[in-house]
């Protein structure tokens, strides 16, 4: 009789630890879910703002090793993502892609009144318009260009609109964070709660409190490790769906910050199974006995 109690008791204790592993692994899945979103949105802002750029006209009559000169120059300045040099032919060539032979059938390879030009891209953190104005300023300080060419109300509005959308899922991943982590400390207090009784037959043998908690945090730290593998794999599996069904999700992607994710998520459920273990613990540790029936 004895011993299927004890057997009872033991598959019970087995129930709550798969449970909680399971429900750990959904609140972590959650959290990574929103962290692989704001990923890529974090990727996507980057990739908008790197497309943002000047077309600088050269003056009529610059030789064509000038232009490169300046080319060569601005590949090596920190704001630059990619130069490319436009010559009035490739210009040309471009205007009938877009306007059709018939707009532009005025135009003759030998009378071009096309000008030479450098297709400049910035990185992301410079593609700001209080940044693109000094960048302006420092261009048109060389006497070879004519005109920098921006679209300065383009640059804003796509600022803008990056901030809000910024503003508002960091607002929604905090209250995210919140609820999640409330979660994880409830399922594991319950999971701690069907071993009570545990805690209070060890300390009436004398055991010190860090001896009796030590193998719970211990486990709580296998708990949180195992979630988040578990939650790790279903992302990995919803990001390779994704990168079948939708080709233009890999230009977004990097290896690194997935690998950085991942990371995150483990460090973050280790350190949520530790201490919300412990927290747990210590409260039956603290608890009357005639509570520990409640």
């Amino acid at each position: 009789m004895m011993k299927s109690n004890s057997s009872s008791q033991q598959r019970r204790i087995n129930g709550a630890y798969f449970t909680s592993v399971i429900s750990i692994s959904l609140v972590l899945f959650t959290l990574g879910f929103l962290g692989l979103i704001l990923l890529y949105a974090n990727n996507l802002s980057n990739y908008i703002k790197e497309n943002i750029g000047f077309e600088i006209v050269m003056g009529n009559g610059v030789k064509e090793a000038d232009i490169i000169k300046l080319q060569k120059h601005l590949d090596t300045k920190d704001f630059v993502k990619s130069t490319e040099y436009i010559t009035p032919e490739e210009a040309s060539r471009r205007l009938k892609e877009i306007l059709g032979d018939d707009f532009v059938s005025f135009m003759s390879d030998d009378d071009n009144p096309l000008l030479p030009s450098i297709d400049l891209r910035f990185n992301a953190e410079w593609a700001n318009n209080d940044s693109l104005a000094i960048i302006e300023n420092y261009i048109m300080q060389d006497g070879n260009v004519k005109e920098v060419y921006y679209q300065k109300s383009l640059v804003s509005m796509i600022n803008k609109n990056l901030r809000k959308i910024g503003l508002v899922m960091f607002g929604f991943s905090l209250l995210l964070l919140i609820i999640a982590i409330a979660l994880i400390n409830n399922t594991i207090r319950l999971s701690v709660y069907s071993r009570r009784f545990i805690i209070r037959s060890m300390q009436l043998v004398g055991a010190t409190e860090s001896f009796i908690r030590k193998p719970f945090v211990v486990k709580g730290v296998l708990q949180g490790a195992i979630s988040a593998a578990l939650a790790i794999l279903l992302l990995l599996g919803i990001i390779e769906t994704l990168r079948e069904n939708i080709p233009e999700l890999k230009l977004l992607s990097s290896n690194n910050a997935l690998i950085c994710l991942f990371g995150a998520i483990l460090i973050g459920g280790i350190i949520l199974g530790a201490f919300s273990t412990s927290m747990a613990v210590g409260k039956y540790l603290r608890m009357d006995s005639d509570k520990l029936y409640a």
